[in-house]
């Protein structure tokens, strides 16, 4: 029986959960082009090279484009020439798109929201432009459970960051082949491969409320190692029953 190191097991973990994201929600059919959001942190640096390999199997058949989205108005220092050089070793095609944001349009909007809007409207741009179908996004199962919880606790909401949406106004569909992924394995696998960080700066970072959230993820981890996949399994097993009905008046 082949003996495996830490580090082969590690990657064998990660590359099983994408896969069974992949499959489990359908989330690349034949023919697809997939433009991957590409930041140059380790959870899009992962995503490129984990849909390159896969994108290198018979079936189903699809193509892969890699965006960098540059805000010129943050001072976020990419190393262009790394994530131009990372992404043609994989054989994917390299984009640099810059663009940017003015916050006083939307006082109503956070300055992240904002910016975030016009990074994926970016990206619809690119995307229409080079012939793709759909955008892959680097959100792991982490990214999306804090979302969840961030929902739940600000906006009064049960909603996330779904595997999966197709936005019809666009023609464009979302994924997110990662959505299976622990971000702490990620962070292992950006230590085996020796990502290289990119220089962030970004001044409006200390007012998300995302930190936080990790924060309220590893405590309930804390008290059930189980927690994530409670979390998880709970958004496909709503008892609309056991719930406050939808024509009672709001509290």
């Amino acid at each position: 029986m082949a003996q495996f190191t830490e580090d082969e097991k590690i990657m064998r973990r990660l590359e099983q959960r994408f896969n069974k994201g992949v499959v489990k929600y359908r989330l690349i059919e034949d023919g697809d082009k997939i433009l991957i959001g590409l930041s140059g942190g380790k959870d899009s640096l992962a995503l490129l090279e984990l849909l390159a390999r896969r994108s290198r199997i018979l079936k189903p058949k699809f193509t892969v484009i890699a965006v960098h989205v540059g805000m010129t108005n943050i001072p976020y220092q990419s190393d262009l020439e790394y994530l131009k050089g990372y992404s043609e070793d994989l054989g994917v095609p390299f984009v640099h798109y810059e663009t940017f944001f003015d916050p006083s349009t939307d006082t109503r909007k956070s300055p992240c929201f904002l910016c975030s809007w016009n990074r994926r409207k970016a990206l619809f741009t690119v995307a229409k432009e080079q012939g793709c179908n759909k955008i892959a996004l680097g959100h792991h199962m982490d990214d999306i459970l804090e979302t969840l919880l961030m929902n739940i606790t600000f906006q009064g909401a049960f909603s996330t960051m779904p595997p999966k949406l197709v936005m019809r106004k666009f023609e464009m569909t979302i994924i997110r082949p990662m959505c299976l992924v622990h971000e702490a394995d990620l962070i292992e696998m950006a230590r085996i491969r020796g990502f290289r960080k990119q220089i962030k700066d970004c001044p409006y970072e200390s007012l998300s409320n995302r930190s936080n959230m990790k924060e309220v993820l590893y405590s309930l981890e804390k008290m059930n190692p189980e927690a994530r996949y409670s979390l998880w399994k709970c958004m496909t097993n709503i008892q609309e029953e056991l719930l406050p009905g939808m024509n009672e008046h709001d509290l």
